[in-house]
Formats: C-alpha cells, structure tokens, sequence
C-alpha cells in the first residue's frame, strides 16, 4: 500500500464475462446466466515498473482465475451478495487495496426490458 501522498495506479480488468447461479428467481439461480464485470485494483506500480517484477504488483491473471472459480460455485439471490463474495476473493489474493467493481446482470428476467442492471461498489475508496 501507498502512502497517502503518492498518487495510486490502476490495474483495470474490463468485461470479464461470467457464468453464474445468482438472481431472486429460482429459475435464474437453477439454470444459471451471464454476468458482466469490470474491475479496478488501486495500487502503486513504481516497484514494479523499476524492477520488472511480477512479485511487486498484482497478478491480474489470479483475479480473473478466482473470480471464474467463485462464478462457477456460488448460488444467492443478490447482486450485493456475489459482489461481497467478489471482494472477499479479491482482498485474500491482494490483502487490503481500493478496489472498485462495477458487476451487471446481462439479461435480467424483466418483462418487456432489454437492458442490463448493474451495480458499483468500492473497497477502501483511494481519494
């Protein structure tokens, strides 16, 4: 973690697709649908980028591994609830960071409605 006077860098993972068993419905939550999300890791990249090393930054490879994984096992009715459960797996990979997810339901079960629903949550806000 930075300290307070050094501006933080982004590590931005953009439209990760995601197949998951969450949703109010049953049906949605037996039978599964897509989910879309976008995500922020607010980090220093000065070690990183002085050394060209792996180990002084986050390796957004393990993100997307955990969040295919966690898509793949979890089943609850809300977007709130898969976002916690996002942030959980995040922050045991990459400890205490900001974190910024924006998670949409890509065909919500809405009559008449062609849309996407979405939510953005933040973990340690950096500003």
């Amino acid at each position: 973690m930075t300290s307070s006077s050094q501006p933080l860098d982004i590590i931005r993972i953009e439209d990760l697709r995601l197949w998951a068993h969450v949703g109010v419905l049953d049906r949605e939550r037996e039978h599964g649908q897509w989910f879309r999300v976008d995500l922020e890791l607010h980090l220093d990249f000065s070690a990183a980028a002085a050394a060209d090393s792996l180990e002084a930054t986050a390796d957004y490879s393990l993100a997307v591994q955990a969040l295919q994984r966690l898509a793949a096992e979890i089943c609850c009715q809300t977007l709130e609830h898969f976002s916690e459960c996002m942030f959980a797996e995040l922050e045991g990979l990459y400890g205490s960071l900001p974190m910024h997810l924006w998670l949409r339901k890509c065909d919500p079960p809405i009559h008449g409605f062609m849309g996407t629903v979405s939510l953005e949550r933040w973990r340690r806000k950096p500003f």
